[in-house]
Order: structure tokens, then sequence, then C-alpha cells
């Protein structure tokens, strides 16, 4: 399963993290591998398991 950018950026900014969602938005892949890229996910405090009862955005 792979995790759309913009629902990253989503919850970044839900927790008042602008710069950081900024960032993500402008770096990051438009979609983006839960175990290829699990240093980044523990880096930005967020578990891919949050994401799959997510509501769709």
């Amino acid at each position: 399963m792979n995790i759309a950018r913009q629902r990253i950026v989503s919850i970044l900014r839900q927790r008042g993290q602008q710069i950081r969602a900024d960032r993500v938005e402008r770096e990051m892949l438009e979609r983006v591998d839960p175990e290829e890229h699990a240093g980044l996910l523990v880096i930005l405090r967020l578990d891919p398991v949050d994401f799959v009862n997510a509501p769709p955005l």
C-alpha cells in the first residue's frame, strides 16, 4: 500500500507543522512506499497503520 503525499501533508498541517508540510509537499514523491521510506515516516512521526483506516481526502 502506497501513501499519497497529499495525505501526509494534510496530517502534518493538522498537527500545526506548516514548514515541515511545505517541505514534504515540495520534495517528497507523489506516492510513498511505507516499506521503502520507513525511516522518513519515523522522522515525520507517522505510522503507516494510521493510513489504513483513514478516510480518503
